[in-house]
């Protein structure tokens, strides 16, 4: 019996607020505590205008990014006192878009079961625990919903203004929001939705680049004073142009098995659990590029059979390419949060895959299939409890990770253990040299315990895998200020402005 359209909703609804019942009980994990936790920005009634006027990262830990809107709904949230209501926001703006998800499928497959498999795999898929769990993953998941209603207003209304201003409030939500044009052309391209005329195809180009320019002049005008920041994965850092792109092919292999077998789950895939590809006879590259290609056959094989499929596919790979590291490069090589919105791709096209779900036999794999994943899902929630609990996950999942002890470091820092914080240092250096951020809070520790020389070990070690690379001081001599340790940031700033000077 196939359920109607409310019901449908309804089961995928309760679904995707079932298995993230046990994030209501969760705290502050990582970033959430610089970005919620301690900004004062977010922490009054104000907050809600001038996040649109203020970097996303506070200016003590890097006034990076710009994502206002994200910002503005945490000094709402804040109002009210109690935590539990920002993890319940969190919660229902991922129940808001798995059910888009579902409608979206509906639309395409022209079936309500099919809708049903679509929306229950995007609540409960164990990829999205991260964006979820963690509060400041909202950014993700903001960003992804408006995507999904710009490209919904697009292909199935036609609604060019509706559809400029859900790309604009994803923009202002996350980055990534960026790929809408990219989804739109897609759906377009594979005929799933209204096709354009020529005069109406150059009206939605004109939106697209007024919104573009519009978005960058603002973005531009607040974040140009921090314009010398790098935003690079560590393993990039230093590298060539062609081994960033072989580690990014090779990192395909990382996602395809996230999004189709997502049994073990990570919070961090830095060095050395993730080195740096520096040939393509590297077997990380074959199996990445192997993924790629059986991907791109399926859009070709299914391209004019069934358009459904193929357009979910595409979705997948136009959604992240924002962050594979090939088109340009990010801070991150492999993070599951950056997985949300091209997620939602594979579940449109699984959805149009099954249609109704008319055999039995498929449905108990269906059944199966989305009950083990919720199951994963609510047992990994917890991690996310607090920073001791995602680091300890770290050292558990990532054991070849130098995040973990590079973490608790800067926690040693700030709370005024330098001692602590040099062990912990040492124990990540170990693991590796090759981190910049790693070896500036080498060279902070060191600098508060009166060890000149070794802080200056670590900064020529830093100037060697990053030429003229200010922006690392400048967030440590922020870092240091906040903790009160004036002479620690003036001694680093003093090295930032002779490493300028040459």
């Amino acid at each position: 019996m196939t359920p109607s359209p409310t019901r449908a909703y309804l089961t995928v609804a309760a679904s995707a607020f079932l298995v993230y019942l046990g994030a209501l009980r969760l705290g502050f994990a990582l970033d959430d505590v610089p970005i919620i936790a301690t900004n004062p920005l977010v922490h009054r009634w104000s907050g809600l205008l001038e996040a649109f006027a203020t970097p996303y990262w506070p200016p003590a830990a890097g006034a990076a990014m710009y994502r206002p809107l994200t910002i503005a709904s945490f000094a709402l949230d804040w109002q009210s006192g109690q935590l539990v209501w920002l993890h319940a926001v969190n919660v229902l703006w991922h129940v808001a878009a798995s059910v888009t998800v579902a409608a979206l499928a509906r639309r395409w497959s022209d079936s309500t079961g099919g809708a049903l498999l679509a929306g229950m795999v995007f609540a409960v898929h164990p990829v999205h625990v991260e964006a979820v769990a963690n509060l400041v993953g909202r950014a993700e998941v903001l960003a992804s919903l408006f995507a999904m209603l710009s490209v919904y207003a697009a292909l199935e209304r036609d609604q060019l203004a509706w559809s400029l201003v859900a790309l604009t409030l994803g923009l202002l939500s996350k980055e990534t929001a960026a790929s809408v044009p990219g989804l739109i052309a897609a759906g377009w391209l594979t005929g799933v939705g209204h096709r354009p005329s020529r005069r109406r195809l150059l009206e939605y180009l004109g939106g697209w680049v007024c919104v573009a320019l519009c978005y960058g002049v603002v973005r531009w005008w607040v974040l140009h004073p921090y314009a010398d920041q790098v935003q690079v994965a560590p393993v990039f850092v230093g590298a060539s142009f062609a081994a960033t792109r072989l580690t990014a092919v090779g990192s395909f292999a990382d996602v395809a098995r996230l999004l189709l077998f997502p049994a073990h789950l990570r919070v961090d895939y830095s060095p050395a659990e993730r080195t740096l590809l520096t040939t393509p006879l590297d077997a990380r590259f074959l199996l990445g590029a192997l993924c790629l290609g059986l991907w791109a056959a399926l859009i070709v094989v299914l391209y004019r059979r069934r358009p459904a499929i193929a357009f979910g596919l595409l979705w997948t790979g136009v959604a992240l390419l924002p962050v594979a590291n090939v088109l340009f490069l990010t801070g991150v090589l492999v993070a599951e949060r950056t997985l949300y919105l091209p997620s939602a791709g594979l579940a449109i096209a699984l959805g149009a895959a099954a249609g109704d779900l008319r055999l039995s036999r498929l449905r108990l794999v269906a059944v199966a299939i989305v009950l083990a994943a919720g199951a994963r899902t609510a047992l990994r929630v917890p991690v996310w409890r607090d920073s001791a609990s995602v680091l300890q996950s770290v050292v558990r999942d990532s054991p070849r990770s130098y995040v973990a002890p590079m973490w608790t470091a800067t926690t040693a820092l700030a709370q005024h253990r330098p001692a602590e914080a040099l062990r912990d240092f040492r124990v990540a250096a170990a693991i590796t040299t090759n981190a910049p951020k790693l070896l500036m809070v080498g060279a902070d520790a060191a600098f508060t315990l009166g060890d000149a020389q070794l802080a200056d070990s670590q900064l020529v070690r830093l100037d060697q895998l990053c030429r003229r690379c200010p922006f690392y001081y400048e967030f440590e001599a922020r870092a240091a200020l906040a903790r009160g340790d004036s002479a620690i940031a003036d001694s680093i700033l003093v090295r930032a402005r002779s490493l300028e000077s040459r």
